[in-house]
Order: C-alpha cells, then sequence, then structure tokens
C-alpha cells in the first residue's frame, strides 16, 4: 500500500538536473556568441570581450527560453539587434537569428557526443515513482523530448512543458513561473504539494513565484548561495544529498513550518538595507529595535534604531526664511553595539569586508532575530554569530548574544561592546535638511562589564536611561570606554583557530513617561536581572501565549501564510499587551521608523478592529489615548469656530495637530497652503473605532466613563458643521476633505476643503444614528450627565434627527455618488498618456504637478472615498443610511460606483489597495478582489512603493490585509450580536484555522471546501449562537460543531 505523501507531484528541470547538457549548452552559446561578438567589434571597431561562463552564460542565459537568453545577453553588452521571427535563418544577425545559430551548435555536439544523464537524479525519479509521486519535466529548451529520447528515458515523465510548448502556449519564460504550473495543471497537482527541482537562478525564482510547496537548488556551478538567494528552500551539490523521497518529505513536516514562521535574507544588498532593517525589527509595543546589524552605524545603507512608544520632541528649523516646527518620532538609543578587533587590528567594519556567507532570519514564534555571518577582514576568516530579542515578557528588557569564531588563525581579540545614546533622527532623506538632534546626552559611567546612559530630550523633557550588564563565556580582561553620550567595555582574550568567545548583553531601558525616576528603576532591575537564557525564554512563552489567540494557520498557500505571521508579529512589534498601560497611540509606521514622524493618523480604522478580535484592551488603550487628548481637540475646534471635538489629522504627544499648514514647493522654491489638516474624517474614523470597539467587547463602562463623551463629542462638531441650504431644503458640510488626499480644494479656489464629501456625510449620518442607540445602552442618567458635560441640549438632540434625514449628496442619475459637489465638473484624464510616458502612476499628483498641472482639476483618486464607506459598513448598513437620506437609488448602484471611481484611481496609499479588494468582492469580481488583495498584502513585504518601507512598516495595511482574510475570505461577520459566516476561500487556499473573541467568548474556527467547524470556549452554563450561510447554530461550549458548507 501506498504512503500518503505531503506533495504528490516533483517538476524537474532538464539540462543540469536531469542531463549533463548545461555545459553543452554553455560551449554551444560561447561559440555562437563568440563568433558574433568578434565580427561585431570589427563592424563597429569596438573592443572584442569573448562570452564567459561565469559572467555571461549563469546570470544571462542559464535556464531561460532561447532567444531571451539571447536578448538578455545583448541588452547587458548594450547591443540592440531587431527580435526578427522564429522562422529566421541562422545566418541573419536577429535575436532569433543567433539563437538558432546557437541551438544548430548545440545539436551537432549532442549527435556527436551522445547525452549523459546525472545517475543519482535518475535513482530518485525511479523512487518516486516507486512510491506513487507523479514527475514532470519543465524546460526552456525546444531541445527537451530529443535530448530525453537520445538518453532513454522519456517513459518516465508524465508531462513535458519545453520551449515547443511555451510557444504554442505563449508562456512566459523563466523567472515567470508559467512552465512549472502548466506541467502542475497537466499533472492535476496544486503547486503548494509539487517540489520544483532546478540548477538555474532563473530557475529557483520561478519556483519561488509560482508559490512551489519545495523548491529545490541543485548547484552544479558550486553556486549554493546564489541559489538560496533567488528563492531555493534548500541546495544540495547533487540530488545523493538529498536523501530520497525522505529528504523531501523532511522538508515538508519540518522546513516548511520554519519558513512559513520566520523571514530569511541570505544576502546584503546595500539598496535594500534600510528596508529589511525595518521588516527585521524586535520589540514588544513599549520600544522596537529596527533590524541593523551590530557592527553597523547609519549611514546611506544602514540606519540603526531604536523608537520607544509616545516618545516625541519638537524642534524649530529654518526652511527657506522661515521657522517650521515639527514633533519628531525621536529615535531614542542604539543599545545594539557590538564589533571587535583582531590584535592591533582596525576595528571589525561590515562595508570593508568580504562577505563569504551571510544569513538573517527573524522568527515571528519567538520574536528573536538571528545571524550568521562569515567574514574576510585584513586577510584573515572569521564566523559571527548573533542573536536578539526584545523581551514580551517585561516591556523595559532586551537582550543579545555574540559570537566570535577564528577559522584561519590563532590570535588575541577584543570585542567592544555598549550603549549610543548621542544620536539624531536620520532615518528619512526627505527630513534632512531639518533640525533633527532630538535627545542629549546628560550622563555616563561603566565599570568593566556593565554601564549605563542618560540622555534627555531637548524640548520635549523626557529623560531616558539604559544600563547593560556584559558576560563572556571564557576568561579576559574588562577595560572600560567612555565618551559623550557613549559607554562601552571592551573584553581582550586569546583565542585559538574554530575556538568560540561568547558575549551576552542583557539591557534595562526606560524612560521618565513611565518612570519619574528612570536611571534608578534600570539600575535596580539591572541588579537582578535573570540569565540571558532564562529572559529568551520567558519572551519566548509570551510571545507563544500571544500566537495562540491571533494566529491564522493556512494550507495551501504558503506566502499568504508567511506574510500573514509577518503581519501579525509587526502588529504586536507596535502594540502589544503591555500597552494597555501606556498611554500612546498607534503610529500608522509602527515602532519602526521615522516616517510620518511616528504621528497617528486615521490608519486605527484599519487597525483597532483586529485588535479587538484578540486583545481588546490594546483597542481600549488606543482609545483611551484619544480620549486624554478630548481637551486638545475641543480645543482645536473651538480654534477654527467650531463646537465638540475635531481631532487633528496627525496626533502626537500632546493631541495638538501637528500637521504643517504651509510646504515648500522645492521646485520654485516659494511657500504655499498645505490644506492636509481638512481631513476632518479621522475624529469619524475614531468614533468608528469607539463603537467596534464597544460592539465587540459590550464593556459599557468604557462606554459610560468616557466612549459617549467622546462619541458624541464627534457628532457635536459634525453637526456644528451642518448648514441648511434655504433652496434645497437639505444640510450641507463645506471645506472638508475626504480620504482622497489628491483633492485639496476646487480648481484655481483660493481656500481649501470641498463640499458635501460623500464619505464624509454618510460616516456623518452613521454616528448620528450610533448616537441615538448609544443613549439607550447607557442609560438616561448617564446620557444627561454626558450631554451636560459637552453642552448637548434637547433641541441641538432633534437637530440631529432632522440632519440624518436631509444631509445632502450629489448623485447622477445613473446612481454614481459624486465624491463632492461639483466632482463631475472636473476633466477626466488621459491615463494612457502618463502610464506611456512615466510607467508608475501611483503618485499621480506628483505627475501632474510635473507637467504643470494640478489634480484638483481632474476625476483622479489617490484612494478609495465613495467607496470608502464599504469598507466600514455592510452595503446593507449603507443602504439604510441611504434611504434615511432619502435618496433611492438602482440596485446595481455598488457595482457601478465601484467601476466608476476603481477606474480612475491610482492606487498612490497602499491602503487603497485593502479597500478595493474588499469592494471588487462584494460586487463579484473575485478574480480581481484577489489580485488587489496579493499586491496589499505583500506590499511592505517587496517594498511596492519603491523606498517607503525603509521608512517605516504601514501598519494600516498589515491589519487590512489580515482583517480582509478573516472577513472576505473566511467569511466573518460581527455586524449583529452572534458571529456569522460565509466562507469563501480561495482557490489556493485549502484549508483555514483561526480564533477570536466575540463579547467575552471565545470561538475557535476551522474551514475547508466542504465544512466549517465551530468550537466556543465558553461556560457550560451560556448558550452560544453562531450564523453560517445565514442559518443559526447552537454551539455546545467545549464541543465541536461540523457544519458542511
Amino acid at each position: 500500500m501506498l504512503k500518503n505523501y505531503p506533495f504528490s507531484a516533483v517538476i524537474f528541470d532538464l539540462d543540469g538536473v536531469i542531463t549533463q547538457t548545461a555545459l553543452v549548452h554553455s560551449a554551444a552559446w560561447k561559440k555562437m556568441f563568440d563568433e558574433f561578438l568578434l565580427n561585431w567589434s570589427k563592424k563597429n571597431e569596438t573592443e572584442f570581450q569573448e562570452f564567459e561562463h561565469n559572467q555571461d552564460y549563469l546570470p544571462y542565459i542559464d535556464g531561460k527560453p532561447r532567444y531571451q537568453g539571447v536578448e538578455s545577453f545583448l541588452k547587458s553588452r548594450n547591443i540592440e539587434l531587431p527580435y526578427g521571427d522564429p522562422s529566421d535563418s541562422p545566418e541573419m544577425e536577429t535575436i532569433c537569428g543567433l539563437g538558432n545559430r546557437k541551438n544548430l551548435t548545440f545539436n551537432e555536439v549532442l549527435e556527436k557526443e551522445g547525452v549523459k544523464v546525472y545517475q543519482s537524479t535518475i535513482d530518485l525519479i525511479y523512487e518516486l515513482r516507486k512510491n506513487g509521486i507523479h514527475i514532470g519535466v519543465a524546460s526552456s529548451s525546444k531541445n527537451c523530448k530529443p535530448v530525453l529520447e537520445r538518453a532513454g528515458i522519456l517513459n518516465l515523465f508524465e508531462t513535458i512543458v519545453d520551449g515547443t510548448v511555451s510557444a504554442e502556449l505563449g508562456l512566459k519564460g523563466k523567472p515567470f513561473p508559467d512552465i512549472f504550473i502548466t506541467a502542475c495543471k497537466n499533472l492535476n497537482v496544486s503547486p503548494n504539494k509539487a517540489v520544483v527541482v532546478e540548477d538555474a537562478v532563473s530557475g529557483v525564482e520561478a519556483g519561488k513565484n509560482g508559490n512551489f510547496g519545495f523548491v529545490l537548488g541543485v548547484a552544479r556551478e558550486n553556486n549554493h548561495r546564489e541559489l538560496l538567494i533567488h528563492g531555493a528552500d534548500r541546495v544540495v551539490s547533487d540530488l545523493e544529498e538529498l536523501g530520497g523521497i525522505k529528504g523531501m518529505m523532511d522538508w515538508f513536516t519540518n522546513g516548511l513550518s520554519t519558513d512559513n514562521n520566520s523571514l530569511i535574507y541570505y544576502d546584503l544588498v546595500p539598496e535594500k538595507e534600510k528596508q529589511r532593517e525595518t521588516l527585521l525589527t524586535v520589540g514588544n509595543g513599549y520600544f522596537a529595535t529596527r533590524g541593523s546589524m551590530e557592527e553597523t552605524l547609519a549611514s546611506i545603507c544602514h540606519y540603526p534604531a531604536t523608537y520607544m512608544a509616545g516618545v516625541y520632541n519638537r524642534l524649530v528649523s529654518k526652511v527657506a526664511g522661515r521657522d517650521v516646527e515639527n514633533e519628531d518620532f525621536v529615535n531614542c538609543i542604539n543599545w545594539l553595539p557590538v564589533t571587535f578587533k583582531i590584535s592591533q587590528g582596525e576595528w571589525f567594519d561590515l562595508d570593508k569586508a568580504e562577505i563569504i556567507e551571510i544569513q538573517r532570519e527573524l522568527d515571528f514564534r519567538s520574536g528573536i532575530m538571528k545571524r550568521k555571518l562569515t567574514v574576510k577582514f585584513e586577510g584573515k576568516t572569521t564566523r559571527i554569530e548573533s542573536e536578539r530579542f526584545v523581551s514580551m515578557h517585561q516591556r523595559n528588557i532586551a537582550a543579545q548574544k555574540y559570537t566570535i569564531k577564528p577559522i584561519d588563525y590563532d590570535d588575541e581579540i577584543t570585542i567592544k561592546a555598549g550603549l549610543d545614546i548621542d544620536l539624531i533622527n536620520d532615518g528619512v532623506d526627505r527630513y534632512r535638511s531639518l533640525n533633527q538632534k532630538h535627545i542629549l546626552p546628560l550622563e555616563e559611567k561603566v565599570e568593566s562589564n556593565s554601564g549605563y546612559l542618560v540622555g534627555c530630550t531637548t524640548q520635549s523633557n523626557i529623560r531616558i536611561a539604559c544600563t547593560y550588564i556584559l558576560d563572556a563565556n571564557k576568561e579576559g580582561s574588562w577595560q572600560p570606554l567612555v565618551y559623550k553620550g557613549k559607554v562601552f567595555s571592551l573584553f581582550t582574550a586569546c583565542i585559538r583557530s574554530n575556538e568560540e568567545v561568547t558575549l551576552t548583553k542583557r539591557i534595562v531601558l526606560n524612560n521618565s513617561l513611565s518612570n519619574d525616576d528612570p536611571l534608578t528603576l534600570v539600575l535596580v532591575e539591572g541588579k537582578n536581572l535573570k540569565s540571558y537564557e532564562d529572559l529568551r525564554e520567558l519572551s519566548e512563552v509570551a510571545w507563544r501565549n500571544i500566537w495562540t489567540r491571533v494566529d491564522i494557520e493556512l494550507e495551501g498557500d504558503r506566502l499568504a501564510q508567511k506574510i500573514f505571521r509577518l503581519h501579525l508579529f509587526h502588529l504586536f512589534v507596535t502594540a502589544s499587551p503591555h500597552n494597555a498601560s501606556l498611554d500612546a497611540g498607534i503610529p500608522a509606521r509602527g515602532l519602526h521608523g521615522e516616517a510620518y514622524r511616528g504621528h497617528i493618523f486615521w490608519d486605527e480604522l484599519f487597525i483597532l478592529p483586529l485588535y479587538n478580535l484578540s486583545f481588546p484592551e490594546i483597542s481600549r488603550s488606543a482609545l483611551m489615548y484619544r480620549y486624554r487628548r478630548l481637551p486638545a481637540a475641543r480645543e482645536y475646534a473651538r480654534a477654527h469656530g467650531y463646537r465638540g471635538a475635531m481631532f487633528p489629522w496627525q496626533s502626537g504627544s500632546s493631541g495638538r495637530e501637528e500637521t504643517q499648514v504651509v510646504h515648500l514647493n522645492p521646485v520654485s522654491g516659494e511657500w504655499g497652503d498645505d490644506y492636509s489638516s481638512i481631513q476632518r474624517h479621522v475624529s469619524l474614523a475614531i468614533a468608528y473605532n469607539i463603537w467596534e470597539y464597544y460592539h465587540s467587547t459590550l464593556d459599557q463602562q468604557f462606554l459610560k466613563d468616557y466612549g459617549a463623551e467622546f462619541f458624541l463629542d464627534i457628532c457635536m462638531f459634525w453637526t456644528g458643521l451642518c448648514h441648511k441650504d434655504a433652496e434645497d431644503g437639505r444640510y450641507h458640510i463645506r471645506g472638508v476633505m475626504g480620504p482622497d488626499e489628491f483633492h485639496e480644494k476646487y480648481p484655481n479656489a483660493k481656500r481649501g476643503g470641498l463640499d458635501d464629501n460623500a464619505y464624509s456625510n454618510l460616516m456623518t449620518v452613521w454616528a448620528l444614528q450610533k448616537a441615538y442607540q448609544m443613549r439607550n445602552i447607557i442609560g438616561e442618567e448617564c446620557f444627561r450627565n454626558v450631554a451636560r458635560k459637552i453642552g448637548l441640549n434637547e433641541q441641538e438632540w432633534q437637530r440631529w434627527k432632522n440632519i440624518r434625514q436631509n444631509l445632502a449628496l450629489c448623485i447622477n442619475e445613473e446612481g454614481i455618488i459624486a465624491q463632492f459637489d461639483g466632482y463631475f465638473e472636473l476633466k477626466e484624464l488621459d491615463w494612457e498618456y502618463f502610464k506611456k510616458k512615466y510607467g508608475n502612476v501611483y503618485r499621480m499628483d506628483r505627475l501632474l504637478k510635473a507637467e504643470g498641472l494640478s489634480p484638483d482639476e481632474f476625476k483622479v483618486a489617490k484612494q478609495a472615498d465613495v467607496l470608502m464607506i464599504f469598507y466600514n459598513l455592510l452595503p446593507e448598513e449603507v443602504n439604510r443610511l441611504l434611504q434615511e437620506m432619502g435618496y433611492d437609488l438602482p440596485k446595481d448602484y455598488l457595482k457601478k460606483n465601484f467601476w466608476y471611481y476603481l477606474n480612475r484611481t491610482s492606487h498612490g496609499s497602499t491602503l487603497s489597495r485593502v479597500v478595493h479588494a474588499k469592494l471588487a468582492h462584494l460586487v463579484g469580481e473575485e478574480k480581481l478582489a484577489w489580485q488587489l488583495f496579493r499586491e496589499a498584502l505583500i506590499s511592505d513585504y517587496i517594498d511596492i512603493q519603491g523606498g517607503t518601507t525603509a521608512e517605516g512598516i504601514h501598519a494600516g495595511v498589515m491589519a487590512g490585509t489580515v482583517w480582509l482574510a478573516l472577513t472576505v475570505y473566511a467569511g466573518l461577520s460581527l455586524c449583529e450580536d452572534i458571529p456569522s459566516f460565509q466562507p469563501d476561500l480561495p482557490y489556493d487556499w485549502e484549508a483555514m484555522k483561526f480564533n477570536f473573541i466575540f463579547r467575552g467568548i471565545r470561538y475557535y474556527v476551522e474551514i475547508d471546501r466542504q465544512k466549517i467547524v465551530l468550537t466556543a470556549g465558553a461556560p457550560h452554563n451560556i448558550e452560544v449562537k453562531a450564523k453560517v450561510w445565514g442559518k443559526e447554530y447552537i454551539l455546545l461550549p467545549g464541543i465541536a460543531k461540523t457544519i458542511e458548507i
């Protein structure tokens, strides 16, 4: 009886994997290109440069379709030839002609020498076939079948997808995964259940891009590292090393799980380092430390920084003759510094060393970042291993371990480790001309293997204190080293080749926001610190406890699985259970960088609903951050002549508006108005989060003590903006911006703002409806107390009802809701012109300005605006709002509005794809929904916006994509009093497992294509209900309920 394996098919490349023809190909390419290049150099009077195997064949030709290889190589030499046609004769100097010329040479060698196979590959194929595993070949070569026939092994393969098939079907060549996916389709096997075996860089890239279950690299060219860098999960020199089918089994049972829970980099790419440092950040909500390497200083490639929740500082900078004040998220300290020197040599400099091997791995499960590094520096080879973590168990503790192992020398080694607080904010290029010295050193001290630093922010007067304790695993001498704002301990020991010396550093970090005397606290806690191993174990346990409540387990899509965990990890680095006792909001860019100056925006609308499902106390804390700044919001409203609470677009330490009201045009050198601050809808996002928190938790006490007060005060602000027009009898809201930041004002207008922004008006009506429900929830006595506090009388209350029923929208005859009054009069944009000229049109506003135009003139949006209402609310609820407002729209109005606005949106914000993915799903455009969702999902992972991830994560997108997985694809809805499900798993997702808490009850959910299994973790005396596809079911506590779908 055949064993049930976790994979069903193995797809082999041909050349270099099955047959020993890769070198034959290389020789044929060399012969053809050398002849061509010699003639070309004579004709063009240029120097002849021969075709080389390592420099030319491997990077430009290997693994690619023939004509694509020719084109790739010629481009590397800046040679332009016409493409020609596959029927071109070998004598023609076209891309196809040269490819055909090479093929003649290859066939001549093949005919003369025959075909040799790799016996270890053939042995593995026989073993796989014997165990019922399907076997296929996917090759770029058009000679695939003849080669297999000559080798006498054609009968071993159930499907062959080669260059000929690719040409017939129009398949893209490697690194696109088309040929491998086609082979899987022919075998009726999903890619996640298939193995790709490849020897070419482009081939393993194709396997990775196809999201295959296992990508196995065969390093025939001593290119282990290159194959790992480009996507191989494991690399062997020959398939004999794999250990047969057991080796493949080991990946699926062990290796895949590790990969799904980690982020790994096998190279150092200078231009990508800052983005990777962001994604390798470790933290615990109280503070977080970027994933910079221990030996690096701030530079064009590296930016070590640690940020602490709520630590801001204001500075004034002189810009173009004007004083500009900004509040920034402070780079508080660098606690990572560790480096070494050999004997009396220079201190190790990573940027000057030859990197032989590097591997960095962030383990999401444990919160530990590890690094393995082999370098040659000053002629000597050294192996370095390090790891670090910020404790999730105790919020003000972090630790690191640093191990050095000489490979080819015996010598004296000195390790330098310590702290640095003499820093500037330097993480965002466009802020670089501003005053960035936010922290000044106050005190420093070192005693042999320990020391401390104290610094203070220059304006906010926040004191930051940190102490460190070092321990070494062998005898040696300690020496202190102190500079202003920097403290180090130097450890010196003699060490032999292949012997290891390990240093551990434990730190305690605190600030005066959370303790009046942070230095005393860190010194006392430093004396009582547990060992490195104990601290690590406690932190790992704390992380495990988080993962038991937030994890999403996915089968069938390893990329989505990895990125869900990446997103969840960084969300809890940004805000964790520790935040329940902190006065801090959730920065839009996390605790990971200085973009947006660490401020809090409306992005919490995308973030807090997710925390409601796992740790509602974190949501409550973020709301309390807003509540404590309610006086500032009231003052902000009064200063602009409004009532109620007007929360700022950008919020930092005090709750005042941190958005600049003027900006400098770098081209003209002139100052102009900046209208960003009139995005008043941020207050509606806060109101939405108040309601969602209550609805998910039924925390009436929060509502009575805090929530109702600032919810109703926000309503007071918005109703104050409403003015009744005597002509149409409707109320209008003027002079605000919606979520689309491309439209700040009307064309040629001298004041900012737009009238009757549909999103703002609809959310205002929604808030007023919820205000009536809230009155009933908190009771009359509490309501009267709140009303008295905010100045709400009964006459005003009745006016609110009138506004609900008569607030204006602009809607055309087809049922398209205008983004704002006057939108339909704007000009249409020639999208094709801009796409052809610029390619990337995400920031269409900048492209228009470069052409001397303004986005205010055109029907173009940065992100969802009208459609945003359908992200917040179910279509049924939006319909009720419209009905109460007196509008009757066609049945298909949602679909019409979706296409109307999608076709006019550039997706200049990463949040845009999140919203449009949900809308596409709502209107039944599943393929488009999946495409938009996928783009949003990988946006930080691949830095889709070209450099922005280096400045911090996009927390709203990270939360929003996880939220979509739960609400769109698992079909979870919490809009009623009980959870309901309408599962709709994407094609690649075979099963999904997660849990969540709703109104004090934890639900455990398992979904596959046939069924949903629900379990309620509730006391036995509570009746628990849930809906699946509209039908209500009773769940017995602790007993799984299986429902066929």
